[in-house]
């Protein structure tokens, strides 16, 4: 085993951005510039929980582990600085695996600029687990409780193309090159729109923002509850649309209209939704008569760990 964790660390070193300066025990955060506050992310993802190996190419896998983290930072107004890598291995996975996943690692930290500071690995008997830190620096900082009655919450992907990919391959489907499915390309590699939070916080009638992961119904509510204010979401939204996660767009509180934010962004918007006052329920939908609450459909970490909806 101590062999093999040589064999991991050269290969860490040799093809990750920044991988040729670990030597050290720890690893230096770069500076923050003047007037910026300092932010950092954490995700994980397990085998069997969050992906399938004998369905998720290892090299899309590297490529998503790093931009769900960066989409987070992101929607936050962040810049990135650097991020930590910590890989927990069985004894029989093969090195062609964990080379083609730090390939596609390195290949999405080259597209973002972004270098590796540190980590850690370690050996478990069965399973791989992943995980990364991530820290940028933001001039103002995007938070989730700034919504203000009256603001329009916008989103700059389409929603529900992540679950349509992983109901996919759980029916069976796999990625196939030749002949590209975009709702499993999605949910196998993800394209956030990296770059458009630091633009976002540059306009002070955007005022508060997340990184939709759990599903509308559930980011939603966090951005209700956190801003006191309840959310009266736009008629026609499918089930797809409200529960489905691992989308990682950009939502967004605005007093702006839509037409003059696209025209600012030069990207289509969705809008989602519209803050009122706080009520009795934070999330609420049109039924044809009146407003009534909606729950929570979205994905949740610690429930039915065994039957999830979403492996996200």
């Amino acid at each position: 085993m101590a062999s093999r964790e040589l064999d991991i660390l050269t290969r860490i070193r040799a093809l990750l951005p920044g991988g040729g300066t670990l030597t050290d025990d720890c690893g230096a955060i770069p500076s923050t510039p003047s007037g910026e506050v300092l932010l950092v992310t954490t995700d994980l993802m397990e085998e069997g929980i969050h992906f399938h190996t004998e369905w998720h190419p290892p090299e899309f896998l590297g490529t998503k582990l790093l931009n769900v983290n960066l989409s987070d930072l992101d929607a936050s107004g962040a810049n990135f600085l650097g991020f930590t890598l910590t890989l927990a291995l069985p004894p029989d996975l093969e090195m062609a695996w964990l080379e083609a996943f730090l390939r596609g690692l390195a290949d999405a930290a080259r597209a973002s600029g972004i270098a590796v500071l540190g980590g850690d690995t370690v050996g478990r008997p069965k399973g791989i687990g992943l995980g990364i830190t991530a820290f940028g620096s933001a001039k103002r900082w995007l938070r989730r409780d700034g919504v203000l009655p009256g603001d329009r919450i916008y989103v700059d992907q389409p929603l529900g193309r992540s679950l349509r990919g992983l109901r996919k391959l759980q029916g069976g489907d796999r990625w196939n090159p030749s002949r590209p499915d975009p709702d499993i390309a999605w949910h196998l590699d993800p394209k956030p729109l990296l770059g458009l939070g630091p633009r976002l916080a540059e306009i002070p009638e955007i005022h508060a923002c997340i990184d939709l992961s759990d599903g509308l119904s559930r980011d939603l509510r966090m951005l209700a509850e956190a801003s006191g204010v309840s959310m009266e979401l736009r008629p026609g939204l499918d089930p797809d649309e409200l529960s489905g996660g691992e989308d990682y767009a950009r939502c967004f509180a605005s007093s702006l209209e839509k037409e003059v934010l696209e025209s600012r962004l030069g990207i289509p918007l969705f809008t989602a939704a519209k803050a009122v006052e706080q009520g009795r329920w934070p999330l609420l939908v049109y039924d044809g008569a009146t407003w009534i609450p909606l729950d929570d459909r979205s994905f949740d970490h610690f429930d039915n760990l065994s039957n999830r909806h979403g492996l996200s």
